[in-house]
């Protein structure tokens, strides 16, 4: 894959994974009642709202269509968190939940960021913003578990 090629698919992985922190936000927001967490989710998703804010403008000064995250895959993370949370939606479950989407970006852009050496310095200062702020939610979610 060509260098420029490379940095399109990263960047719009980059965007994927703040969309999908995004939409599980959405979709789990509903179900909290407990307000602690719930305060904590909604700081969260201004956090990765800013950061795809931010890429989208990198996007568009750099001519890259960003590509949205797939509808199959938008559906079966509703019916997911739906589900879990049905019987169970303690601030504990939210927390797990939460936890466990946030290892998985953080390991999809650690995978990203150790792979390629050779990414635009654009894309990386973007990757890297987000995974930080990621490794920060982790941490902070541990204290309603």
């Amino acid at each position: 894959m060509e260098k420029n090629e490379y940095n399109e698919k990263a960047i719009n992985d980059v965007y994927k994974n703040a969309h999908i922190a995004l939409q599980s936000i959405s979709d789990l927001l509903p179900s909290v009642e407990d307000e602690d967490i719930k305060a904590e989710l909604k700081d969260e998703y201004e956090g990765y709202e800013k950061v795809i804010g931010e890429v989208s403008t990198f996007m568009a000064e750099n001519g890259i269509e960003p590509k949205d995250v797939n509808p199959f895959k938008k559906a079966m993370l509703w019916s997911s968190i739906k589900m879990k949370t049905l019987f169970d939606n303690s601030r504990n479950q939210v927390a797990e939940m939460m936890i466990n989407g946030t290892v998985m970006g953080i390991n999809e852009l650690t995978a990203m960021k150790n792979e390629q050496t050779n990414l635009d310095p654009g894309v990386l200062e973007l990757l890297e913003k987000l995974l930080k702020l990621e490794e920060e939610y982790e941490q902070r979610l541990k204290k309603y578990l």
